[in-house]
């Protein structure tokens, strides 16, 4: 009978995508079958993240609750990846020493074999290398679980902001050519995806090499994506402002399939605080950049992200970052966080330690500021019609289907199975705390695919 496998994704896109990838060649090449229910696993599998705080806290304690299903069934096998895996590599062992094997983000790819070498008797495995680019060449192809898609494209980032430890747990920018990664989006086309996100912790420095030797940056990558056939929707995800090349801001211009959405971080809106963090820029900088691709693309939203109290932030520091909010507007949100430190990074040194409770105070201020500027935005969409890729039922009410617009706003509406996978006209009624409602006025077949005659053809949907 083949083993049961577990796998539970903490952190961001990149491990939820790093965890549906390793756990289809768990499936495709050691023959395990994947369970929801941790308990009844034979197998189980941690990815971690360690951007948030106390990340390490939380690790140690899921594998405390794990540990007893090893207690009860001794063969269990349990691993710890991703990037806590990496940062901390066999000192796993010496506080878990029930733990089995440690894998970094790098090498998931050699899952089957640390799995294989467990069961054999050879002991506690431990692999957290950077073997560059290897593991995409190992992995099985791609599998699609919707219409939507995400495709790595690049892995580490090479900019060592102060507050970040990215660099060291995921190591240095490396980018896949840009075959590969064309021949993976048009694998999921196949599948009936609609829309790719190209994924990298660092994704608007991608350089991936061309067959003649050159390299192509993100613009062309974006190009040569909406290309395949059945890709009517791109999204990218993260940037940042530093390597926002002219190639992209061009994309924003001439490739209508890019989506109206950029995540772009400036983390602060004064100098002297983004010089402490090393952002490698300066506000005006940000804000002249940001002018730049809306000039390209005027229905732009724009999300960031942002920490308060930084060691060293003063009043006048917040204030600086309050007033950059209002002159540049986040109507997309932003991802906002006090400022704690994180061990390995060069800003775990500094001193001027910024006291708790004005953190919590700025961070609650910072968060009605953003709140307004998305509000606002979701009350100028009342009564429009919105391009919705229908993804599935809605989360909340499954007699409802759900999708985002491209602005990435979540919209929920009546409809039936017959809807998804397709783009839908959808008229915007209401608005929500986190989302929209709105009514379907109109759909649209895909476009057509490899092998297909399919064209795109506009479909009314009447009352009855």
């Amino acid at each position: 009978m083949s083993d049961t496998l577990y796998v539970e994704t903490q952190g961001c896109q990149m491990n939820e995508h790093d965890t549906e990838r390793l756990a289809d060649l768990l499936v495709t090449e050691a023959g395990m079958r994947r369970v929801d229910d941790p308990e009844s696993a034979d197998v189980l599998l941690l990815n971690t993240c360690s951007v948030r705080e106390k990340a390490q806290e939380k690790v140690f304690s899921r594998l405390g609750r794990w540990r007893r299903y090893k207690e009860q069934r001794p063969d269990v096998v349990i691993g710890v990846g991703g990037c806590v895996a990496s940062q901390e590599g066999a000192a796993i062992l010496e506080r878990a020493p029930y733990v089995d094997l440690v894998f970094g983000p790098q090498t998931l790819h050699r899952l089957p074999q640390l799995v294989a070498a467990v069961r054999a008797g050879a002991g506690a495995q431990v692999d957290i290398e950077f073997p560059e680019i290897e593991k995409f060449d190992h992995l099985p192809a791609p599998r699609a679980l919707g219409p939507t898609a995400y495709v790595s494209v690049m892995e580490g980032c090479s900019k060592y902001c102060a507050f970040c430890v990215v660099p060291y747990t995921r190591g240095e920018e490396i980018s896949r050519p840009l075959a590969d990664v064309v021949a993976e989006v048009e694998t999921l086309a196949v599948q009936g995806v609609r829309e790719i996100t190209l994924l990298g912790q660092n994704v608007n420095a991608y350089a991936g090499r061309l067959r003649d030797g050159s390299s192509a940056d993100l613009g062309l990558l974006i190009e040569a994506v909406a290309q395949v056939g059945g890709i009517d929707r791109i999204r990218f995800t993260t940037s940042h402002p530093v390597e926002f090349h002219d190639g992209l801001i061009e994309a924003y211009r001439e490739v209508p399939e890019l989506a109206d959405f950029l995540h772009l971080p400036v983390q602060s809106g004064s100098d002297a605080i983004l010089e402490r963090m090393k952002r490698g820029h300066r506000a005006a900088e940000y804000e002249a950049l940001v002018a730049e691709i809306r000039k390209a693309r005027p229905s732009l939203a724009l999300a960031s992200d942002f920490i308060v109290g930084f060691p060293g932030e003063s009043e006048g520091d917040f204030s600086q970052t309050l007033a950059l909010i209002e002159r540049v507007g986040f109507d997309a949100g932003a991802f906002s966080f006090a400022y704690s430190r994180r061990p390995g990074t060069p800003a775990a040194e500094l001193s001027d330690e910024v006291p708790d409770a004005v953190k919590r105070q700025r961070l609650y201020q910072l968060q009605v500021v953003i709140g307004q500027q998305q509000m606002a935005a979701a009350q100028r969409l009342l009564g429009s019609s919105q391009r919705i890729l229908v993804e599935g039922p809605s989360r909340r009410d499954p007699r409802e289907f759900s999708g985002r617009t491209s602005c990435n706003r979540v919209v929920n509406f009546a409809g039936d199975d017959s809807l998804v996978g397709s783009f839908a006209e959808v008229r915007i009624t209401e608005t929500r705390a986190h989302s929209l409602r709105g009514e379907v006025v109109a759909c649209e077949r895909p476009r057509a695919r490899p092998g297909s005659a399919t064209q795109g053809v506009q479909i009314a949907v009447t009352d009855g």
